[in-house]
């Protein structure tokens, strides 16, 4: 398990199944407020996780949200599990998914989102900043506190390039809204998140924002 603290918010973190995927979960240190991110895998692990998480709050925490970064089956295999266990938790995804999610996992998506949408979780806010390409819904979630900026990339950004994509359009679209919507925007320093593996930093990754465009991948 790892965690990273912010002024207001602690985010305890743990990677599941045989493809290491990493699951996040919020926690507001005033609130109890909670949000979890990707429920990829091992459902009993999750509930570990959140229950784990009570000691980052004098609150009594609660669940408020599990939101999907994307479509694809290894980030939501205990989404049903995790739902079923936390009722009161809303499911949240990128609009473009949300339909695809509900059909493999029969979950139905209580609330869709494009991008720049802002969710206020009791504690914390997050915005969606939508990717599109590696997912047609694939979302990033932006955590702004007490002077960090936290990004939530999914599969769209990892150490070392974009995620996967499966034509030159979908690559093209990805590497658009990367450098629009994330190098345009965001402060070197913002720490990225990714769906699987280690994290990284905006100004680590700039500088190989050419050879991405170039290798094509």
């Amino acid at each position: 398990m790892n965690t990273i603290e912010t002024e207001h918010v602690i985010i305890r973190s743990i990677a599941v199944s045989e493809m290491a995927n990493n699951v996040y979960l919020l926690t507001a240190r005033e609130t109890g407020s909670q949000v979890l991110i990707d429920a990829a895998d091992d459902s009993e692990a999750i509930t570990e996780l959140i229950g784990l998480s009570a000691q980052d709050t004098e609150a009594d925490p609660k669940l408020r949200a599990i939101i999907t970064t994307h479509q694809h089956w290894d980030h939501i295999r205990a989404l049903p599990a995790t739902s079923a266990n936390y009722p009161e938790a809303m499911t949240i995804a990128g609009a473009a998914d949300a339909a695809a999610i509900t059909e493999a996992e029969g979950v139905e998506i209580a609330h869709s989102v494009d991008h720049l949408d802002v969710g206020d979780f009791g504690g914390f806010v997050l915005q969606a900043i939508a990717l599109r390409g590696h997912t047609p819904g694939s979302i990033a979630l932006l955590l702004r506190d007490g002077g960090q900026t936290i990004l939530f990339s999914g599969d769209s950004l990892f150490p070392g390039g974009p995620g996967k994509t499966w034509s030159a359009e979908d690559f093209t679209s990805l590497m658009d809204d990367l450098e629009e919507r994330v190098f345009g925007e965001l402060p070197d320093e913002t720490l990225v998140l990714p769906g699987h593996g280690d994290s990284t930093t905006l100004g680590e990754e700039r500088p190989k924002l050419g050879e991405w465009r170039e290798r094509g991948w």
